[in-house]
């Protein structure tokens, strides 16, 4: 019997499902068990990032069954498929974080590839690390079909001498090792108990900043990010989710009508106030270019400029991901945004209702210590700051959440690097001094390739007491971990010869967080004689594979390092086929 609900004339799943002529593809369901009532219902795509390489994907497959039984409840047909994650935490310190980037545009890729394949109608995707949950976003955007985004969660944080511990300490902790400040044995007794369960980094590091961005710009249930992976209550929201993907489908509502420059600017104010990773300046831009919408760096950096800072989480502050959704989540951090006139209520989301109408049900009162009142905030800027500058014309970016204004602006000699390695090992033989500012390049989008973060970098230095004290800039990217005045994500990169690739050691470079300014004091004339002599980018071994096709197809960071020309350019919607 159909589902009367369900138009599927005019879903894409009827091209394998409907007719004399799809009696072979039929064939292939009946031998999956697949009941003719089901073949004939709308096909709901399940998409996970489950693996075992990490805690953060470790509970994904378990989440998708509950996804498939809300599917199924409400008369839809789902199927399970799996991508694949790069994870940060093992891929950082070494040649692994060139894939970290490049895997999020083939996470998008290859959900892309296997819902055009399959005709499925709509996406519920599942994901737990910093690249796949915005890959994920931007499959669902790409493709524009209803699609329902939902969180692995959060890993629980380590205790240890009366205090929570999480991964972040224990990379400061090599630091700390390396400097004679910590034995063995302490780190080893670290490194036991700092990641206790299953989930995602426990800090506002990237992917529960993206966590957080999954809930603000509409694609996930309001409040569904919040509970560690461990908790048997987020089985409650994949069920919830399986069945709002199916309202979303009888109303036809799809992605791009969630995901607006509307709902991007709200998801910018949260990652501002809550002081999250410098990453979603890259990711934000990559999911709007999927829907076509002109929204870049600087965009981005606006919104972080006139949002205050009023979440106290870790690595600028106090308390991790745990805690937050015991304070409340990101319902009652949206919901002292819009006392402040900062949220557009008319987006709508995933349940159907709009941004406001979802705020309306919200009960909590702020705590005061995660969450503290908008109109009393941590600062009275984002926590994360854009910079331009003759240094960056195209922008970089820095996290402050943490720091005192006095510590915000820094002048100081270059010392440059050729890449991360060299840096690293210059950093743990301590050959750098006070008050410079160390200068890592050719690790941009096309240029590492891949776009490295440099967590063990700022560590090592966080953990020699050093993290204030220096400066650091890059052309690639900084953990959502990382500490300290980190400036990444200056473009134009090196490889492109951007004033970073001009750069010598002793120039005097200022930045400037609350002007926005990132500088060197060398003249236009100077900077353009140094770049008639300049080589051109540093030859890399990557010479065929995906990082060489990667460092060919993608593009500026100030775009979102985007590897294809986008909603822009589209001339056909998957989902109108």
């Amino acid at each position: 019997m159909k589902n009367s609900r369900f138009d599927k004339s005019r879903l894409p799943s009827r091209h394998v499902t409907e007719g004399p002529s799809r009696a072979p593809h039929r064939s292939y369901f009946y031998a999956m068990g697949i009941s003719e009532e089901e073949i004939h219902s709308p096909w709901v795509g399940v998409a996970t990032c489950w693996n075992e390489a990490a805690p953060c994907n470790i509970a994904l497959a378990r989440q998708a069954q509950s996804v498939k039984q809300g599917v199924k409840k409400a008369g839809g047909c789902p199927r399970e498929f799996t991508t694949i994650t790069v994870t940060d935490g093992i891929a950082m310190g070494h040649e692994g974080m060139r894939s970290s980037l490049a895997s999020r545009d083939a996470i998008a890729d290859t959900v892309e590839l296997t819902m055009r394949g399959h005709c499925y109608d709509a996406l519920v995707g599942l994901a737990g690390c910093d690249k796949s949950l915005p890959g994920m976003m931007m499959a669902m955007v790409r493709l524009n079909v209803p699609s329902v985004f939902i969180y692995g969660g959060s890993i629980l944080p380590g205790r240890l001498n009366g205090r929570d511990v999480v991964v972040q300490d224990v990379f400061e902790a090599v630091g700390q090792h390396a400097a004679g400040r910590m034995s063995d044995a302490e780190l080893d007794i670290l490194e036991r108990v700092a990641c206790p369960s299953a989930g995602a980094c426990g800090g506002q590091y990237t992917a529960n900043t993206m966590a957080c961005v999954s809930e603000a710009i509409g694609l996930a249930l309001m409040n569904s990010s919040g509970a560690p992976a461990p908790y048997e209550s987020r089985d409650q929201f994949g069920l919830a989710s399986g069945e709002a993907v199916m309202e979303l489908i009888a109303s036809n509502i799809r992605a791009r009508d969630v995901v607006t420059r509307k709902s991007l600017e709200n998801a910018a104010r949260v990652v501002a106030c809550t002081g999250g990773s410098t990453n979603a300046g890259l990711h934000l831009p990559a999911i709007a270019h999927e829907a076509g919408i002109a929204f870049d760096l600087f965009d981005v950096c606006d919104i972080f400029r006139e949002t205050p800072y009023f979440v106290n989480l870790r690595p600028g502050g106090d308390y991790v991901a745990k805690d937050l959704y015991d304070a409340g989540g990101v319902p009652v951090v949206m919901r002292e945004l819009r006392r402040a006139g900062l949220i557009h209520e008319d987006c709508i989301t995933a349940s159907g209702r709009t941004i406001g109408e979802e705020l309306d049900l919200v009960d909590r009162e702020i705590d005061g210590k995660v969450i503290h009142a908008v109109t009393s905030p941590l600062s009275a800027t984002g926590g994360v700051v854009g910079l331009k500058g003759n240094l960056a014309p195209d922008g970089a970016i820095v996290k402050v959440a943490g720091m005192p204004p006095e510590t915000q602006v820094f002048t100081g000699p270059a010392r440059v690097f050729e890449c991360e390695e060299d840096a690293f090992a210059a950093v743990t033989r301590r050959e750098y001094r006070e008050g410079e500012v160390i200068v890592i390049r050719n690790e941009g989008p096309a240029g590492g390739p891949g776009m490295r973060e440099m967590l063990a970098t700022t560590a090592a230095l966080s953990g020699q007491g050093m993290g204030k004290k220096v400066a650091l800039i890059t052309d690639g990217r900084f953990s959502g971990a990382t500490r300290g005045f980190c400036v990444g994500h200056v473009g134009p990169e090196a490889a492109h010869g951007g004033p970073i690739a001009l750069l010598r050691d002793g120039d005097i470079v200022t930045i400037d967080a609350p002007r926005g300014e990132i500088s060197v004091a060398l003249s236009d004339e100077e900077l353009a004689a140094r770049r008639k002599n300049w080589p051109g980018p540093r030859a890399t071994d990557y010479a065929s594979g995906a990082l060489w096709k990667y460092s060919k197809l993608v593009g500026k960071a100030r775009y979102g390092a985007v590897t294809h020309p986008g909603a822009e350019a589209e001339t056909h919607i998957y989902m109108d086929q």
